[in-house]
């Protein structure tokens, strides 16, 4: 059976969970175990789906069509391992099934409580589809002491007693504040913290303490005297300058030492790191830069991109390079001329979206890079901004929209009410539930031989991962083709353009999907291996 390990957190929020997560799956792997990451998340929304980005952040997407938390990217990320549905729930999903449980009679009459009923709930969840895996990490989100959080920290307590000691462990991740003003850093609020976290039954086996000083020894002896645990259990995780050096970081401060003690393990073989050594050397020692703007509508919040900044820096890492980012407001463009903001850089990315704000100035952007031979790369939203722009200017098709804001005269972008996916048919109503009714994740894609994505993948047939609603109208195709820009990708039915490019263009690729979403430091995705090299021709060219 796996041993579980569950993350908590404490004294605030954003401390890097989900990284500290990643990280030791990653530690723990290079050790030769196989490992699995989960993500509880307490807040009653089902999945993240409807969510704002401006909220959450952005909704990451697993192979098997599950909206989920963007800490699943970081696991995918740092362990290679994709994720399934079966890796991230909510206290909505929780308490939808329990409800509908009750609703079919399921609980016999019993009165239906949090206790035992919730908890069970969440427990089932934990231990399902774990077969083969030596460690499961799990991750609950939020702090202790939120008041939605309760039924999952009970949960992980019964599951202790359930298991036993020599089957889980408890890891929980803290700060420790430096005030300047006094010099030195603060202890109690991790006092807090534990105090807090033991009073509904759960003792911490590890204390992972953010800082951004490092903690001196008598420190250290002090918070494991009030929280119950040896000095070398109290963990420094110091603010690093890159998050792939965190899992060499933490193995240095001995946290998968510590963890594997926990579970009596004394005689594990050492992890071998050189693969995450390479890709600090990298990005520590770039031989080049390049300049790439991303031009979306929800900058503000970097998280809501946090997968397709991560995915950029991977194609920097793959040609060598670092590279910087402008976040640019497409609204900007609304007002102002896309060339005061555009002229010095090196690529241009229109990323995913829904709705109508900002997408004239997305479409000035493809404008701009089309007209100035300026690598381009757009993505789901932003190929269909593309579309639009060369249906228009390329095409002459006055009028040229997208059905999901207003009803333009020539609708080059429609709802996909129906498709296939494997052998079966999907559909959606126009009229239904926004959650969960889109395009959900992995599906294959059959590309034109001799196409520019065909040799950037080395391959004719691809599978990869969407979210959307809307699909270019292929009726335009021709027309398009006409003009310049290609249908180079298609599903497999024929029916459904995932690609589209121009080829006279240096670099000029829209598609349907989200490759961000399977980029990894270690395995770089090839579009965006492909963009940077472009990008780094045409900083030679400037």
């Amino acid at each position: 059976m796996a041993r579980l390990i569950f993350i908590t957190g404490g004294v605030v929020s954003s401390l890097g969970k989900g990284l500290a997560s990643a990280a030791l799956g990653a530690l723990l792997q290079a050790r030769g175990y196989k490992v699995r990451l989960r993500k509880l998340d307490p807040y009653l929304n089902v999945d993240p789906g409807t969510m704002s980005p401006f909220q959450h952040g952005e909704v990451y997407v697993t192979d098997d069509g599950a909206e989920t938390d963007l800490d699943l990217g970081h696991y995918e990320r740092f362990t290679g391992v994709s994720a399934r549905k079966s890796d991230n729930v909510t206290s909505g999903r929780i308490y939808s099934q329990v409800i509908e449980k009750e609703r079919k009679g399921g609980y016999l009459g019993r009165t239906v409580q949090v206790i035992p009923h919730v908890t069970d709930m969440i427990k089932e969840f934990v231990l399902a589809d774990t077969d083969g895996l030596d460690f499961l990490l799990v991750e609950i989100g939020g702090t202790v002491g939120d008041i939605e959080g309760l039924p999952f920290f009970e949960a992980i307590r019964q599951l202790h007693n359930d298991l036993g000691r020599g089957q889980t462990a408890f890891i929980h991740l803290t700060l420790i504040p430096f005030i300047e003003a006094a010099g030195e850093l603060k202890t109690k609020p991790t006092q807090h913290s534990v105090k807090e976290l033991r009073a509904i039954g759960i003792q911490p086996d590890i204390l992972l303490c953010r800082t951004s000083h490092p903690i001196p020894e008598d420190d250290r002896r002090k918070i494991g005297l009030f929280c119950n645990l040896a000095a070398e259990r109290v963990i420094p995780a110091m603010d690093l300058d890159t998050i792939y050096r965190v899992p060499i970081a933490y193995h240095q401060v001995g946290l998968d030492t510590q963890i594997l003690k926990v579970f009596g393990i004394d005689n594990a073989p050492e992890p071998d790191l050189s693969r995450w050594e390479d890709v600090v050397h990298k990005v520590k020692n770039p031989e080049g830069e390049v300049r790439i703007a991303v031009v979306g509508k929800y900058i503000q919040v970097k998280d809501s991109y946090k997968s397709l900044s991560e995915a950029l820096a991977h194609g920097g890492l793959a040609n060598n390079v670092k590279v910087h980012l402008d976040w640019i407001d497409s609204e900007v463009f609304e007002r102002d001329d896309a060339a005061a903001f555009l002229e010095n850089v090196h690529g241009i990315l229109v990323p995913g979206g829904f709705g109508e704000r900002g997408t004239e100035g997305k479409i000035g952007a493809v404008k701009f890079a089309r007209e100035r031979q300026v690598p381009f790369f757009g993505i789901c939203y932003g190929l269909h901004m593309a579309v639009i722009e060369a249906a228009r200017n390329l095409a002459g098709l006055e009028g040229a929209g997208t059905t999901e804001i207003g009803n333009p005269k020539h609708p080059v972008i429609g709802l996909m009410t129906e498709w296939v996916k494997g052998n079966q048919v999907e559909s959606r109503d126009a009229d239904g539930d926004m959650g969960g009714t889109m395009r959900l994740g992995a599906y294959e894609a059959s590309l034109t031989p001799g196409s520019r994505v065909a040799e950037v993948y080395g391959a004719t047939t691809i599978s990869e991962r969407h979210r959307h609603r809307y699909e270019v109208n292929t009726g335009y195709a021709k027309d398009l083709a006409k003009h310049g820009m290609d249908v180079s990708g298609w599903s497999p039915d024929g029916r459904l353009p995932e690609i589209m490019e121009i080829p006279s263009h240096p670099w000029f690729i829209g598609v349907q999907f989200h490759p961000e979403l399977k980029s990894r430091p270690l395995e770089p995705h090839p579009l965006f291996t492909s963009f940077i090299a472009a990008a780094v021709r045409k900083s030679r060219l400037v």
